[in-house]
């Protein structure tokens, strides 16, 4: 076989292989999968009052109602504690925003399985998220998608990169701010 049939073919493939990923519909999730999208909500859901009762039942309803103002009270005071809780809902919102992008994007496997979301944690100028991609998911379908994921995210810009040590993994860099000069 020749270089340039070899390589027709190779196009031919690449073509077919896009063709289908497009008309490909994303693939709904099992109920274990969507609990764990959804674990820090459902969370807040179940132990927020779960905590509240437990509070009120150990010091009662108007101890509770003080200490639960306390502490609201030391959210709003104090900036530091308000960053990193905004920080962590922040990191909550991006995962599902990168998923949704992804899905829009049309970054899933033929049979329609979006990426797994490893990990997101907030930085200096947003989040950095470490998406493992499964197989027929790539580092270029993510570059290639980066203002789709942009906006899906409400960023200013996203950074796409393969991770140094595992070829699978792409390390997709949320910028909501630009890293201002160092503080003296």
């Amino acid at each position: 076989m020749t270089t340039r049939r070899r390589s027709r073919r190779l196009a031919e493939g690449r073509l077919l292989a896009g063709l289908e990923r497009g008309i490909t519909t994303v693939a709904r999730p099992n109920p274990l999968v969507i609990g764990w999208r959804w674990r820090y909500e459902l969370a807040l859901l179940a132990g927020l009052p779960a905590g509240v009762i437990a509070l009120a039942s150990a010091d009662g309803w108007r101890w509770a109602l003080i200490e639960i103002g306390l502490l609201a009270l030391n959210l709003a005071v104090w900036p530091e504690i308000r960053a990193l809780v905004t920080a962590r809902a922040r990191c909550v919102v991006t995962a599902h925003r990168l998923r949704t992008g992804c899905a829009q994007a049309w970054i899933h496997t033929r049979n329609g399985k979006l990426p797994i979301l490893l990990r997101i944690r907030p930085t200096a100028f947003g989040e950095q998220a470490h998406i493992w991609c499964r197989a027929g998911t790539s580092v270029e379908d993510f570059e290639f998608a980066r203002d789709l994921l942009r906006a899906a995210c409400w960023a200013q810009d996203v950074h796409v990169a393969r991770s140094r040590r595992y070829s699978h993994i792409v390390v997709v860099d949320v910028i909501r701010r630009k890293p201002g000069p160092p503080q003296p």
